[in-house]
């Protein structure tokens, strides 16, 4: 058992319970993305799901939002940065309640809010629209100064790409927020190995890659991406640094959830055919069932 604060400083325990329950909402994610991406026949199939765990613990858990008003001043601030991850953090918003599950269905059709790479015109719960790489972590700094200078307890955090931080202006955003002592900016790298179609063969000299972003002047953590306790517990841990940005590097595999997409770079993108979706199901399906009871706890 792990005792840790919330967003609110309030001290709650991450027992098995909440381990399981948060568990469940991630597989039951993975079902709404697999059957998304079935029924449109085309999406980035992979980097959706290595997001799956980072995006509920924080659409669950870490993020200050009111479910009712996407644009309440308060609120905390997620940029996803690797736009393509599209389809994933629209299943996060159904499961959470803050877009109708039917209107998963719209995807990448014509006048859908859901939109191949996140638009922040069409669907208010998006911050910026992405998909053209390395720029969402500029945005992320920009709110977190703001927010320091207005005096405001606003936390803002950008989930990147691995292949993403190859961009040069992520590297100015590193400089610049470590220069402010944002310390209400977090960043979390999806790092799961492959880029596009490729492995991390375009850019190979990013490793020692911790020691970069502490060279930066930032605090790194790196943990198992897919272990949700981990992921609360760095979350809590990056709400303690003080004049400091954090980066936590989630250690992920791309696919993750289905067999035959995992760790595969085959499937950065992949038509879903009948076959591979009742396959993909049952999978799901299985560890569903396997944590039915917890499906009710809230």
């Amino acid at each position: 058992m792990t005792q840790i604060t919330n967003r609110d400083g309030k001290l709650y325990e991450i027992d098995q319970q909440e381990t399981k329950r948060l568990e469940y909402i991630c597989e039951s994610v993975r079902r709404n993305i697999l059957d998304t991406l079935f029924r449109v026949g085309r999406g980035h199939s992979g980097p959706s799901l290595s997001l799956v765990e980072i995006l509920v613990t924080l659409y669950f858990r870490e993020l200050h939002l009111d479910p009712t008003d996407p644009k309440w001043l308060d609120r905390d601030r997620l940029i996803l940065s690797k736009g393509h991850g599209a389809v994933g953090l629209y299943s996060v918003f159904a499961e959470r309640g803050l877009i109708p599950k039917e209107e998963l269905k719209t995807f990448e059709s014509l006048d859908t809010r859901l939109q191949g790479s996140v638009d922040s015109i069409w669907l208010p719960w998006v911050e910026l629209t992405t998909g053209s790489l390395g720029m969402g972590l500029s945005v992320s700094l920009g709110i977190a100064l703001a927010a320091k200078w207005q005096g405001k307890d606003i936390r803002s955090y950008c989930v990147v790409g691995d292949g993403e931080t190859q961009e040069g202006n992520i590297w100015e955003a590193a400089m610049c927020a470590s220069k402010f002592n944002l310390d209400n900016l977090v960043a979390i790298v999806d790092w799961n190995g492959l880029q596009g179609g490729k492995r991390h063969e375009v850019m190979p000299s990013m490793e020692p890659y911790a020691d970069k972003w502490e060279a930066f002047g930032w605090h790194v953590i790196e943990i198992p991406g897919h272990d949700v306790t981990a992921l609360l517990t760095a979350y809590h841990e990056a709400r303690q640094i003080k004049d400091q940005p954090t980066i936590i590097v989630a250690h992920t595999v791309k696919g993750k959830g289905v067999s035959y997409m995992e760790d595969n770079k085959k499937w950065h993108l992949g038509l879903v055919t009948e076959a591979l979706y009742e396959q993909a199901m049952s999978e799901i399906n299985a560890r569903l069932e396997a944590l039915s009871e917890y499906a009710e706890i809230s």
